[in-house]
């Protein structure tokens, strides 16, 4: 190629670049909700069906629940319903990101719940808690591995694979929990463990937790724009940035100030926000994350990227039954046992709903680890008002769950088809 046209291109990549970069940005709050509004129309619908959903949530179970729904006491219980559901749903959203579905871990989640209550028993191994849990936990992981590798390697359908799984370790739940016990139930004794979902923050510290959170978001904000503008990019304007601050400083003040109007801050609720941190930071900080999403959007792109795209997979369906042992465990703590049903039930379908829900594509390379919290919310918001109905039939229930479930993939789908015909997809 001649030095003249090397130029020449050169100069209209100047051009484009001086385009884009100079092009200006929303610089008011009106502009920026403005342009908020333009890609809600165009299918970007973000978060908003969640909070319609829950808003409508909120009024007909406040309604039709005498009030009890907006007591503190039920709100605390709330936030106890929702952390195991919460904590599968983490890894659950990981599956999805990358277009595979695990169907297995509510009974997975449940194998490393029995397995640690088996071992804090004195007559089978009387391990520390510590120990106990490491090794459920341990355990959950390694069938995770499995699962992928029998995915990658032998090309088997992973709808096929973990249905085979929910299968097989409902049968190794049913298996231990009768051989220890002839009703099949096992009481967790641990007072540490029991505490997971039994113990409250003070007062003072959940306001502590409060300013922690607050002031780590503000700063992390803060940072974010000041690279931004030091790298030239599009930058939210200020009066943005002070709104989101200010309504996290409202929002989680009134949980704090909700939840110290009975019991506290839940321990659990601590464990399962230390753990949002963390995958978030994963997902949207780490290449392994930007993996993901690659795998998930693209994977033969992702291949020919050089990305190990088995390797991805594997790892993705190790931390699913990784956080299906975590949320074991705190459905354990919460009920103070396991038995013969653990792990049952629409557990599974919650779990997946919630990661749905909060806006996680079923198509892959879409969505947040931050879904798992606003769809288990929902969910847990759904089945807590209807267990406040006194004379609502168990079938009703069913048919209430499935109806929100399927009302979210609608809304994904749509969302879908509104992108790609505006271009955004």
């Amino acid at each position: 190629m001649s030095d003249a046209k090397t130029n020449q291109l050169k100069t209209e990549a100047l051009d484009v670049n001086e385009t884009v970069y100079t092009k200006k940005a929303p610089d008011t709050l009106g502009a920026y909700l403005g342009a908020w509004w333009g890609r809600v129309k165009a299918g970007d619908l973000g978060s908003l069906p969640i909070l319609l959903g829950l808003i409508a949530i909120a009024i007909i179970f406040g309604t039709t629940s005498d009030g009890i729904f907006f007591r503190p006491r039920n709100f605390v219980n709330l936030l106890l319903q929702m952390s195991g559901i919460t904590a599968i749903a983490i890894g659950t959203v990981f599956v999805l990101l990358i277009a595979e579905i695990d169907l297995s871990v509510g009974f997975v989640g449940a194998v490393g719940g029995v397995l640690m209550t088996l071992l804090l028993r004195e007559e089978v191994t009387n391990y520390p808690w510590w120990l106990a849990i490491l090794v459920a936990l341990a355990v959950t992981t390694a069938i995770g591995l499995l699962h992928g590798l029998i995915v990658t390697k032998a090309r088997v359908p992973s709808f096929v694979v973990t249905l085979a799984g929910l299968l097989a370790w409902s049968g190794v739940v049913l298996i231990m929990t009768t051989q220890y016990s002839k009703a099949g139930t096992i009481v967790i004794q641990d007072d540490i463990v029991l505490g997971i979902t039994n113990q409250f923050l003070p007062k003072m510290w959940g306001w502590i937790l409060f300013a922690i959170v607050v002031g780590i978001y503000a700063l992390t904000q803060l940072a974010k724009q000041r690279t931004s503008v030091q790298q030239n990019l599009v930058t939210k304007p200020m009066s943005v940035v002070a709104l989101q601050i200010g309504l996290l400083t409202v929002i989680a003040g009134g949980v704090v100030a909700y939840a110290n109007a009975d019991r506290g801050v839940p321990v659990a609720g601590v464990l399962i926000l230390v753990l949002l941190l963390f995958w978030s930071f994963v997902a949207s900080r780490t290449k392994f994350g930007r993996y993901v999403y690659a795998v998930g959007g693209n994977p033969e792109a992702a291949r020919r990227a050089g990305i190990n795209v088995d390797r991805i997979r594997i790892y993705v369906f190790m931390i699913s039954s990784f956080m299906a042992g975590v949320g074991g465990i705190i459905l354990a703590s919460r009920l103070r046992s396991v038995d013969t049903n653990t792990g049952g039930g629409n557990l599974v379908l919650n779990v997946v709903a919630a990661a749905v829900i909060g806006g996680t594509s079923l198509f892959g390379g879409s969505g947040k680890v931050s879904s798992a919290l606003l769809g288990a919310l929902v969910i847990a918001s759904v089945e807590n008002g209807m267990g406040l109905q006194t004379n609502m039939p168990s079938g009703v229930k069913f048919v209430v769950n499935g109806l929100v479930l399927l009302a979210a993939v609608l809304v994904d789908s749509f969302s879908r088809r509104r992108r790609a015909a505006s271009g955004l997809a």
